[in-house]
């Protein structure tokens, strides 16, 4: 299973992208899209337009997104949404249905502490993904997004494989 996981930004927009094959997890590749563009429009297409290359290039099937962080700046949150509305578009527009994990969820997760740092996080996903080099704080957060929602995922199939087994429905 191939995952992209998306850490959303109106100026610098994270992804990672993962193999999984049972047990074992594979860096495949990650980067940083940057929005260029004079006004709001502009950014956000230029945002879809790069993300819409990545999908092509590596063929997600499946893809998880950062939930939006509301702060005290009502605006900034605002335009956070209008990216991560790209984030959500994309996969969508590739057949794909989209995981969504809160901040503190892919932290826990990745860390095993809900309130950890990008120090932190950006050390876990080294150690997960041996020899990943992330382009930087937001493309780890993304690779991050992808190995929470890898865990997610295969804890997902295991229980839906022992209810089987057991004759109950899931």
């Amino acid at each position: 299973m191939r995952v992209i996981g998306i850490d959303p930004g109106l100026r610098n927009l994270g992804w990672g992208v993962v193999d999984v094959m049972g047990s074992k997890l594979a860096h495949v590749a990650n980067g940083i899209c940057k929005s260029q563009g004079s006004d709001l429009a502009q950014r956000l297409l230029s945002l879809h337009t790069q993300l819409q290359v990545i999908f092509e290039e590596h063929r997600p099937e499946t893809a998880a997104v950062e939930q939006t962080f509301v702060n005290k700046d009502g605006a900034g949150t605002l335009k956070l949404g209008q990216a991560r509305a790209i984030c959500l578009l994309v996969p969508a527009q590739f057949g794909l249905s989209v995981a969504e994990y809160a901040p503190n969820s892919v932290k826990k997760v990745v860390v095993g502490v809900g309130h950890a740092d990008k120090t932190q996080v950006d050390h876990m996903v080294r150690l997960q993904l041996p020899g990943v080099a992330p382009v930087g704080a937001d493309a780890a957060d993304a690779l991050a997004i992808a190995l929470c929602h890898a865990h997610h995922a295969r804890f997902s199939g295991r229980l839906e494989a022992a209810v089987a087994r057991a004759g109950g429905a899931p």
